[in-house]
C-alpha cells in the first residue's frame, strides 16, 4: 500500500461492496468481510509490518498509541470524514500489528429499514425496567440497539446516557439529551461508569456490554430504581440469557438475584445475521416478552421451560429463533442450509419448517456489529 492515501480507498471499497470488515495483517493481502464471507483482495500487494505500523501510527491518538505499547491491544473509533466511523481493534500476533476496522456507517438506519420487529419501538419507550440484545459477535446487536436508541431520541423526551466500548454510532440530540461515553477515553470502566450515569439524572441508560458481575449487578439496581436500562450480551438465546446473569453471581445471592431479575426484564432479544439468497444479510430473532408466566420461570429457576412459553405466546409478540428462521426459510429469504447452521437443535427447525408461515420482512443490508 502507498502511505495513509492507499488505505483511505480501501476504507471507500468497503462502503462501496458493502463490507462489514476490512482486516490487515501481515504478511497477506487485504481481506473484507462481504455479507459474512471473508474476501481476500488478490490483486493488491501483501500487507507489511511498516504498512500496519505507519497506519496506526497516524489514525490513533498518541493517549491510545501508548495504551497500545504498554497493553499490546487496543480497541478506538476512527473516522473518516463525508465516508465512515470504523471500529479498530488493533493487536500483536507473531511480533507484527494486526488490524481489524468493522464499518459503522454515520447514519443511524431506523427500525424500519432493518427489518427489525416492531415490538423493538415499544420496549424503548418504555419507561422503566431491563431490555436485553443478545448474540454471538458480529450479530447485529449494536446496530439493533442504536436504531432503538434513534427511534426514542425521534419520540420522547428522555435523558439518555451510553457507555461504549468503543462509540460507534453517533446520536444527535433531537428529542432526547444524550451522552456517550467512550470506555477508555470517558470512563475507565462500565461498572464505574454506570454508577455515575446513576447520579447524573439519566431516564435511560445503555450498556454496551454487560461483560461481569459488578456491571450485571449495577444494571439490575439501575432498573430496580425506575430508570430503563438496555444491555448487551454475548448469548445465543432467551433461556442462555437468563442462566448467564445468574449463574455469574455466587450461589448465595442466586436466589435473590432470580427475584430481582424476574421484577426488572422487560425482553431479551437474541439475535442472529443470516446470508440471504441473492445477496447481503438479513437478522433472525428470538423474541422473549416479560410476561407474568416468564417472570414466574425466571423466579423458580426453570428457564428450560422458556422455548416452550415463547412458542405458546405468539399473541404477545414471542417467537423461537428456530420459528424465526423457519418463516425466512419458506419466504425464500435465506436456504435451508444457511439456516440449519444458526440454530441449536436442527430437529426442531425441521420440526417447524412444516408448520411455519411467511411473516418476516427481509431486510438485506444495513447490518453491522
Amino acid at each position: 500500500m502507498s502511505g495513509v492515501d492507499g488505505f483511505l480507498e480501501l476504507f471507500k471499497l468497503m462502503v462501496d461492496r458493502g463490507a462489514s470488515d476490512l482486516h490487515l495483517r501481515v504478511p497477506s493481502p487485504p481481506v473484507l468481510r462481504i455479507d459474512g464471507m471473508l474476501t481476500p483482495l488478490q490483486d493488491l500487494p501483501p500487507i507489511t509490518a511498516k504498512d500496519v505500523e505507519m497506519l496506526l501510527d497516524r489514525i490513533a491518538t498518541p493517549e491510545q498509541g501508548s495504551t497500545f505499547l504498554r497493553e499490546m491491544e487496543l480497541d478506538f473509533a476512527y473516522s473518516v470524514p463525508g465516508l465512515a466511523r470504523f471500529r479498530v481493534s488493533a493487536l500483536r500476533q507473531r511480533g507484527t500489528i494486526s488490524l481489524s476496522f468493522r464499518l459503522v456507517p454515520f447514519e443511524v438506519l431506523s427500525l424500519d429499514d432493518l427489518g427489525l420487529p416492531q415490538i423493538c419501538k415499544e420496549l424503548v419507550l418504555k419507561p422503566r425496567g431491563l431490555v436485553l440484545v443478545t448474540g454471538p459477535t458480529g450479530s447485529g446487536k449494536s446496530t439493533t440497539v442504536a436504531a432503538m436508541i434513534n427511534h426514542l431520541n425521534e419520540n420522547d423526551m428522555r435523558n439518555v446516557i451510553t457507555i461504549e466500548d468503543p462509540i460507534e454510532y453517533l446520536h444527535p440530540n433531537k428529542k432526547c439529551l444524550i451522552a456517550q461515553r467512550d470506555l477508555g477515553d470517558d470512563t475507565k470502566s462500565f461498572d464505574v461508569a454506570l454508577v455515575h450515569a446513576l447520579r447524573h439524572d439519566p431516564d435511560v441508560i445503555v450498556v454496551g456490554e454487560m461483560r461481569d458481575l459488578a456491571t450485571i449487578a449495577t444494571a439490575i439496581r439501575a432498573a430496580e430504581t425506575g430508570h430503563l436500562v438496555l444491555g448487551t450480551l454475548h448469548t445465543i438465546d432467551a433461556a442462555q440469557t437468563v442462566d448467564r446473569i445468574i449463574d455469574i453471581f455466587p450461589a448465595d445471592q442466586q436466589q435473590q438475584i432470580r427475584l430481582q431479575l424476574s421484577q426488572v426484564i422487560e425482553a431479551v432479544l437474541s439475535q442472529a445475521l443470516i446470508p440471504c439468497i441473492g445477496g447481503g444479510r438479513i437478522a433472525a430473532f428470538e423474541i422473549m416478552v416479560a410476561t407474568p408466566a416468564v417472570r414466574n420461570l425466571i423466579r423458580e429457576a426453570k428457564t428450560f421451560e422458556l422455548p416452550n412459553v415463547m412458542r405458546l405466546s405468539t399473541k404477545n409478540g414471542m417467537q423461537t429463533l428456530d420459528e424465526a428462521l423457519a418463516d425466512l426459510v419458506r419466504c425464500g429469504t435465506v436456504s435451508q442450509e444457511e439456516a440449519m447452521m444458526k440454530t441449536s437443535n436442527p430437529d426442531r427447525l425441521k420440526k417447524s419448517l412444516g408448520v411455519s408461515t411467511c411473516g418476516l420482512e427481509a431486510s438485506h443490508s444495513g447490518w453491522r456489529s
